[in-house]
Order: C-alpha cells, then sequence, then structure tokens
C-alpha cells in the first residue's frame, strides 16, 4: 500500500470575520489517499493558505523539499519514519511554526488511514486504555460589544453547558489586550468581574478555567490584577503572558496558588522543554495539530508526565481535530480533561458542519470512539461550499 495522492482544502465559513479572534472560522483540511482508495483526514490549527503552501510547494534543494513530494510513494504506516524524513528534509522551511503545523494534519491523517486499515479505532494503536474517564470541559463563547453584553453571554453560555452535564467549563475572559473580543478595552478590573459572574452562574462543584490569551506582557502587571482570584477557585489561568517572556512566566507562577496553563501555539516537544523547564508552568496544552500530530502530542504528554504536570490540550477546530484529540485523551492519564464544544453550544459554522465525529458525550463524560480510525466523517457539501481557491 502506498500513498498515491494528498489534497489540501482551505475552507472559511461564509460569515468569517476577521476582526474576531477565532480561528475556528476556517480550517485546513488535509486528505491522504492510499493507491488501495482508503482516504485519511487531518486538520491543523494555522491560516489555511499558509498551511497548504507548506504542504505543496515544490523543494527546491534537499534541506527544503516539498512535503507532498515526500509523502507520494510511502507506505502510510510508516508514520515514524515519515514524520522524521518531512522533518528532516524541509529542515530549512521551518523547524518549528507553519510548517510542523501542516505536517501535524498530515500526521493525524496518516494515523487515520493506520487505523481503518487495521480495523480499529486509533486510540487502540496507541497504547493502552486508561482506566480513568475523559472528561471534556467547554469553551464559553463570548458575544457583544459592550461589558455587560459580554459578561452575561458568557454566563449564559456557562448555564447551557450546566445543563448539558459539563462538569467543567473555560471562560475566555479577554476585554483588552491584543485579541481582546471585538476590539473592546476595558479595564484589568472588569475581567475579574467577568470571573466572578461566571463562578456565580456555575456554582461551587464546577470546575473553572479562564483564559484571558497574552492579555499581560509581565507578572507583576498580570498579578495586580489576578491575585485576588483565589476566591473564585479557577482550575488554572491559561496564557497571561506571551509565550515568549519565559522568566515572567516562571515569576507569575511563584506568585498566585493556582496552575499557569500555556502552550497551544508551540510546536514540536522540544519547545515544550523550555515552557516546562523555565516558564514555571503548571498545565501543559499541547494541539495535537499545531505541535506537529500525534505522536509528537503524545511525548510531550509523557514529557509532563515525568515533570509531575498534568495535560489539557488546545483544541479549537472540528470534529477532526477534537477526535485526535480524544483518540490521545483514551490513552493519557495524565490528560485531565480535553476541550468539547458540542453543536449545541457552537456558533461557528465549520464546528457545525464540517464533520460528525464518533463521540458520545454521557454524565459529564467521553465514551471511547469504535469506527476504525478517527471515526470521522466529512460533510463534503460542506467543503464545496466553503472551499477557497
Amino acid at each position: 500500500m502506498k500513498i498515491s495522492d494528498v489534497t489540501c482544502h482551505v475552507l472559511v465559513a461564509d460569515d468569517f470575520d476577521p476582526g474576531l479572534t477565532s480561528s475556528a472560522q476556517d480550517s485546513l483540511l488535509v486528505v491522504v489517499t492510499t493507491d488501495d482508495g482508503v482516504q485519511g483526514y487531518g486538520e491543523s490549527d494555522l491560516n489555511p493558505w499558509i498551511g497548504r503552501t507548506c504542504i505543496e510547494a515544490p523543494g527546491t534543494h534537499t534541506m527544503g523539499l516539498g512535503m507532498r513530494e515526500l509523502l507520494i510513494g510511502r507506505d502510510p504506516r510508516e508514520i515514524e519514519s515519515i514524520w522524521n524524513d518531512i522533518y528532516t528534509f524541509t529542515a530549512m522551511n521551518g523547524r518549528r511554526g507553519a510548517v510542523i503545523h501542516a505536517l501535524g494534519a498530515v500526521e493525524m491523517a496518516l494515523w487515520d488511514i493506520a487505523g481503518k486499515i487495521a480495523g480499529k479505532p486509533v486510540w487502540q494503536l496507541l497504547g493502552t486504555h486508561r482506566d480513568s474517564p475523559v472528561v471534556p470541559y467547554a469553551s464559553l463563547q463570548p458575544a457583544g460589544k459592550t461589558f455587560e453584553a459580554y459578561r452575561d453571554a458568557l454566563c449564559a453560555s456557562a448555564e447551557n453547558a450546566k445543563e448539558l452535564g459539563f462538569r467543567a467549563v473555560k471562560a475566555e475572559c479577554t476585554l483588552a489586550g491584543p485579541f481582546a473580543h471585538d476590539g473592546m478595552d476595558e479595564s484589568f478590573d472588569r475581567h475579574t468581574d467577568v470571573v466572578a459572574a461566571v463562578r456565580e452562574a456555575i456554582g461551587p462543584e464546577i470546575t473553572l478555567m479562564v483564559d484571558v490569551q497574552y492579555l499581560w506582557r509581565d507578572a507583576d502587571t498580570a498579578y495586580a490584577t489576578v491575585r485576588d482570584w483565589d476566591e473564585y477557585d479557577i482550575y488554572f489561568l491559561e496564557t497571561p503572558i506571551w509565550p515568549d517572556f519565559l522568566d515572567e512566566h516562571a515569576k507569575l507562577a511563584s506568585r498566585v496558588s493556582f496552575p499557569i496553563a500555556s502552550g497551544e501555539w508551540l510546536s514540536t516537544r522540544w519547545e515544550f522543554v523550555e515552557l516546562i523547564e523555565r516558564g514555571g508552568i503548571g498545565v501543559v496544552q499541547p494541539d495535537v495539530g499545531r505541535v506537529g500530530g500525534i505522536s509528537e502530542a503524545k511525548a510531550v504528554c509523557e514529557m509532563a508526565a515525568e515533570s509531575g504536570l498534568p495535560v489539557v490540550p488546545h483544541c479549537w477546530k472540528t470534529g477532526i481535530s477534537l477526535s485526535a484529540t480524544a483518540h490521545l485523551a483514551f490513552v493519557t492519564p495524565g490528560i485531565r480533561f480535553i476541550e468539547y464544544l458540542p453543536p449545541q453550544l457552537c456558533i461557528e459554522k465549520l464546528r457545525r458542519e464540517l464533520a460528525t465525529e464518533d463521540l458520545e458525550f454521557e454524565n459529564g463524560e467521553i465514551l471511547p470512539p469504535e469506527k476504525p480510525g478517527l471515526g470521522v466523517d466529512i460533510n463534503w457539501d460542506a467543503v464545496k461550499a466553503y472551499g477557497q481557491t
């Protein structure tokens, strides 16, 4: 069996708003096809035009070969060997960043093929089923252009998640900073007001995580706001400081009682070494596509376990990435929660329409998928409707 084709689909929802801070409005869908007609699906969270180019661009020399040309003719089951060759022979194109993010989508598709060939769900190929359940958290969706509208939308989303049976939620609390919702510029104290309102909405039993999306550049400024957040019993504070400022990460982590979470933008296990060793990180957050694929995410999880750190993977795309993350979680005890948005909580069209995953949400847990591969069905009408040239 050989890889005969690699096709990249750039998808953008027809209600796309470039002013919003949500990468779920677009997607890079990678389809790897074998000469026997088996297809594997992968996805990654990056600008889809850039991702497509990373895969389709021809090479010009042995240190900068093309990813697609390195795939054609290979046995798709040789996942580790293929990954290492692409990493090595595209090295001058990028050992980090977009090239690795795109490679993550390819690797995801290879695992999908491997599972389909074996007639098993991917998690059964990855390792032993964990004893503890896989618990998802709901990412709460903000809306509105005023503080009151933003706060009330988050609280309504939190209440919906609670009614659906979620045991954990994450509030995006970003009313200022570089990635503020819809250009808002509220005071830092307003962020505390939002966290307090969401905690009141969900009550004391639901786990609360807070994401401020790189709101601050230094620990002192961050601490001036979050020093009083102990009373809201947050499980972690996600990305409070720009990811390159690792000493500031560590400084903030040493002053607060709750863990600092980060890692969503990082690629390869090697970038996580510094985050873990220098950044004072308390919760590790690889994104399966961006980090370089399922195997690379698994390696990061093993690094985190060696350091005694829990993992809560980032996942902000469609059912393809969600499925890959869930399969990883079913063999990884150190993954405490996974990010999950059912259709009832989604506002983005691609989340609702692109893919149907083989995941059942029951009693606050996700049950093990049973279909071969990733267990994902693609809605090709959506691919046609939202495809870009």
